[in-house]
């Protein structure tokens, strides 16, 4: 635990908990900061099959803590946008698939970090947007993780217009993987890890680096890269273990390589 966030095991499912609730878990340096070094250790952690990011509080997180943005130098910026960088390329850089569990409010740079998790629930009390266009402050970092999750049109509407969306429009546009009521929040994001973590450690490695390293490629280049994945899959013990147990139905055993 640090004064920012709190982690947490719960058999073989990481947790990570925003714990600034007063302040709606800004992403402050200092928790941007812990976020990162949290999110890294659980990913270092073999027994950690996948990594839950939640938070205290109304709010999920109402993104920068614009405090640290006003009278400050050119690189003061810069280093405090670098970091906010570094955080979402270490959630998609480990290992494990990481699910955001979002029960408020998911604003500006609190969105692009619901956005860049590889899956999302939300409570049906969570709205997203990012508003930063009504103060001046374009949410270009967040249009990252957002435009690519919802496509361009609708990541559009959300930046030009700075509203924000309910958790049902939220879903229905692919910003998130599904809503639920507030109470059932908890139990299915449990529900949806442990379904995850019932595969083989190796081979979500292999599919979770897999899915960014294609997804931007042209098809043809995608293709070429993704059959010398599977291919290389296919040999791995797990996978070997694996259509092994299927042809002789029975339940596999991994081995995590």
């Amino acid at each position: 635990m640090t004064d920012h966030v709190s982690t947490e095991k719960q058999g073989c499912i990481g947790f990570v908990t925003l714990d600034k609730p007063a302040q709606r878990n800004p992403l402050s340096v200092a928790m941007m900061t812990d976020l990162t070094e949290a999110v890294r250790a659980l990913g270092a952690d073999s027994d950690v099959a996948v990594v839950v990011i939640r938070a205290n509080g109304p709010a999920f997180s109402a993104g920068h803590d614009l405090r640290e943005l006003v009278d400050r130098t050119l690189e003061d910026e810069r280093e405090i946008f670098r970091v906010c960088t570094e955080l979402m390329n270490s959630i998609q850089a480990i290992p494990q698939p990481v699910i955001a569990a979002v029960q408020g409010t998911a604003v500006a740079a609190g969105c692009q970090l619901v956005a860049t998790c590889d899956l999302a629930v939300a409570s049906s009390a969570a709205v997203f947007g990012t508003p930063g266009v009504k103060i001046g402050l374009f949410c270009s970092t967040p249009m990252v993780a957002v435009s690519r999750a919802i496509g361009r049109k609708r990541a559009l509407q959300l930046l030009l217009t700075g509203s924000v969306i309910s958790a049902d429009t939220a879903a229905d546009w692919g910003l998130i993987n599904e809503v639920v009521a507030p109470a059932d929040l908890a139990d299915r994001v449990h529900e949806l890890a442990n379904a995850i973590a019932a595969a083989s450690s190796s081979t979500l490695r292999i599919g979770k680096q897999a899915f960014y390293r294609q997804i931007e490629l042209p098809q043809e280049q995608a293709y070429e890269a993704m059959q010398e994945v599977m291919a290389t899959n296919a040999v791995t013990c797990d996978a070997q273990e694996g259509m092994s147990a299927f042809i002789g139905k029975r339940d596999p055993v991994w081995q995590g390589r």
